[in-house]
């Protein structure tokens, strides 16, 4: 069994001397799922990750997405963006399931969406970002079973192999604007496309 070689394609990997894996960064746009030891590891601002789980052979995966409408009303199943936060969730599941995952033991584990981005703060991009990720999760029967959304600060998201478990680590002050930039950089993509004290446990 190998993994398809698209999430590698854009996978930042390094080692993590803290938790003592090898790991892959994920950013705006993009997916890993795997069945190895590989910790995935993302930051969110606006943005929401999904960990997908099948507990049954440990096939784990995460994306990173921001659906690209800041405007107009809470985007239904037809919108643009409906159309591209499902694009980002069944690609990932559909990558899972080539590793040999099935859908119905998937667990999902939900983070980000905080209100972080400047300029963007009265159209509520991360609410509207964790609206459609529970709307949609339900609409496939995949459970959530842990969850740390919303509020007003970045979090860095590191999900480990084995049973599943994420650690969040809750980014309360910014030291420069890299996630910001980040972020806002990947909106205007899709637009014209049309541990420590600070450390929680999932």
């Amino acid at each position: 069994m190998t993994e398809c070689a698209e999430p590698q394609l854009y996978a930042n990997r390094y080692f993590d001397s803290h938790f003592k894996h090898n790991a892959v960064k994920i950013l705006p746009g993009e997916f890993y799922a795997t069945f190895d030891d590989t910790m995935i590891v993302t930051v969110l601002g606006s943005c929401v990750s999904v960990c997908l789980h099948d507990p049954s052979n440990g096939i784990r995966g995460m994306n990173h997405y921001l659906l690209p409408s800041d405007q107009g009303p809470k985007p239904s199943i037809l919108s643009e963006s409906a159309r591209y936060g499902g694009y980002a969730m069944e690609i990932l599941i559909n990558q899972m399931l080539k590793l040999g995952a099935k859908r119905h033991n998937l667990v999902a584990k939900v983070f980000g969406g905080g209100n972080v981005m400047r300029g963007f703060m009265l159209s509520n991009v991360g609410e509207r970002n964790v609206d459609f990720t529970f709307d949609y999760l339900k609409r496939e029967n995949i459970p959530v079973i842990a969850s740390d959304v919303l509020s007003d600060y970045p979090r860095k998201v590191y999900f480990l192999p084995g049973e599943g478990t994420v650690h969040i680590k809750k980014i309360r002050s910014l030291h420069n604007s890299t996630i910001l930039d980040r972020e806002s950089e990947y909106r205007l993509r899709l637009k014209y496309k049309s541990l420590d004290k600070n450390v929680d446990l999932f």
